[in-house]
């Protein structure tokens, strides 16, 4: 557009400023956060520089402003490998996903943070899967990135599910997952702590694949103004879509409550599993003897 009318990118994003400021500074919050997350350790400096490069007329006072208030973060390059971080106190449990066996639903939850847009601002979803069946057990919105964001959707996946002693809870390393309200809460149920290793997102795939599908197939495609209207749509969509009648390659083209009756005949969803078992792959090359005795 800016070419068949011959302007400049910039001067159409001031004229728009004038006109629609809010929505205009919604677009460069979200071209700020795109450009944090694609490029994890770029300053305030870098991350402007990047956004210029779009078009978009921005100082670096602001954009530090909005990485500052949306807490995106930098991550500094250390030049040790240290065991504390002075910005997390709190303990970092060892990956103990990887290396289960799953037969059953309650042996492994799954539990991530998302990002989600509103009219004029955004706001955070956890959310806590059965890594089995995919089935989404438990959610909650919020405007913080605190622990009181994730605690209510594992208390509501606790309500639901009522699993027995022994199941893992994975996540990743933040702050809001090892805090000690939530660990206290995973200890109270005799629930395992179990963590992604530092820089490997892909160890929490399965909620990585639902936080997509929920922004591909539901957030992104309808404007919502409130955090009540997400919140409303969002729980219509997993209860009645997601975990019901949507087709999981994974699952063998069954719906996660489809999958969970399948294997599961005659008995609720709701009742415990065993606790998973492990499986290490070299195990048979370790330990050649084994299976003749």
């Amino acid at each position: 557009m800016c070419q068949l009318a011959n302007i400049s990118r910039a001067s159409f994003y001031r004229s728009w400023e004038l006109r629609a400021p809010s929505e205009a500074e919604m677009e460069l919050r979200d071209a700020i956060r795109k450009a944090s997350l694609a490029n994890r350790f770029y300053g305030y400096r870098r991350i402007a520089q990047v956004v210029r490069r779009d078009g978009l007329d921005v100082g670096v006072k602001r954009v530090r402003r909005i990485m500052r208030d949306d807490n995106l973060l930098a991550l500094r390059r250390k030049k040790f490998v240290v065991t504390t971080d002075s910005e997390h106190r709190f303990t970092v449990h060892p990956n103990l996903a990887e290396h289960l066996v799953l037969d059953a639903v309650n042996q492994l939850w799954v539990a991530d943070i998302t990002y989600l847009r509103l009219g004029a601002e955004f706001v955070y979803m956890a959310a806590v899967l059965d890594a089995f069946s995919r089935k989404v057990v438990g959610w909650a919105l919020g405007r913080s990135l605190q622990t009181s964001l994730p605690l209510p959707a594992l208390e509501r996946a606790i309500v639901s599910r009522q699993p027995g002693p022994g199941l893992a809870h994975h996540s990743d390393r933040g702050r809001q997952y090892a805090s000690d309200d939530y660990v206290e809460l995973l200890e109270e149920h005799k629930m395992v702590p179990s963590m992604s290793r530092a820089a490997r997102p892909w160890e929490n795939g399965r909620c990585e694949s639902f936080m997509n599908t929920l922004k591909k197939e539901e957030v992104n495609t309808r404007i919502y103004q409130t955090l009540e209207e997400l919140e409303h749509n969002i729980e219509e969509f997993i209860g009645q879509v997601y975990n019901r009648v949507r087709l999981h390659s994974a699952l063998g083209y069954l719906s996660p409550e489809e999958f969970e009756r399948q294997n599961r005949p005659g008995l609720r969803p709701e009742l415990s599993a065993l606790p998973a078992a492990l499986s290490f792959p070299r195990h048979k090359e370790i330990y050649p003897d084994v299976q003749k005795h």
